[in-house]
């Protein structure tokens, strides 16, 4: 990927976590960072909570008390860790799973717009990021 893109692909990036923060909510009611930690847990679960802290770059307490709604609301469990008694391990549920990705659609389709709208070379852009994510897994 060449420089240029690069710097747009970090600006796009920045512009939708920015269009998310201003929204404050999606269509299934989720804030921003309730849907950073179901998008984190998608790809993490299942995970300790102190693990999920980490990955979220805040504190454990903080967790504790962010999963307390999501629990409840059915889009997270919550259950110990059967290797270790005082760990408790979390993964999203079905319905969590589809409310983050219920709440990133309108997102996704509005930066889409935007991207071609502006000129942006959107295609190659998804190509590009594709091809990152899979070298990024290895």
């Amino acid at each position: 990927m060449d420089d240029g893109l690069a710097d747009l692909l970090h600006r796009v990036v920045f512009l939708l976590g920015e269009a998310a923060r201003q929204r404050g909510d999606g269509s299934a009611g989720l804030s921003y960072s309730q849907m950073r930690l179901l998008g984190t847990l998608e790809d993490l679960q299942p995970v300790t909570q102190h693990r999920l802290a980490q990955a979220l770059s805040v504190s454990d307490p903080a967790i504790s008390r962010a999963l307390r709604p999501l629990e409840a609301a059915g889009l997270v469990e919550v259950r110990p860790d059967p290797d270790h008694g005082r760990r408790r391990l979390v993964g999203i549920t079905d319905a969590g799973r589809e409310a983050f990705h219920e709440s990133g659609k309108p997102l996704y389709d509005e930066l889409r717009n935007a991207l071609l709208e502006a000129g942006f070379p959107y295609e190659r852009y998804l190509s590009d990021t594709v091809r990152l994510v899979r070298i990024l897994e290895k």
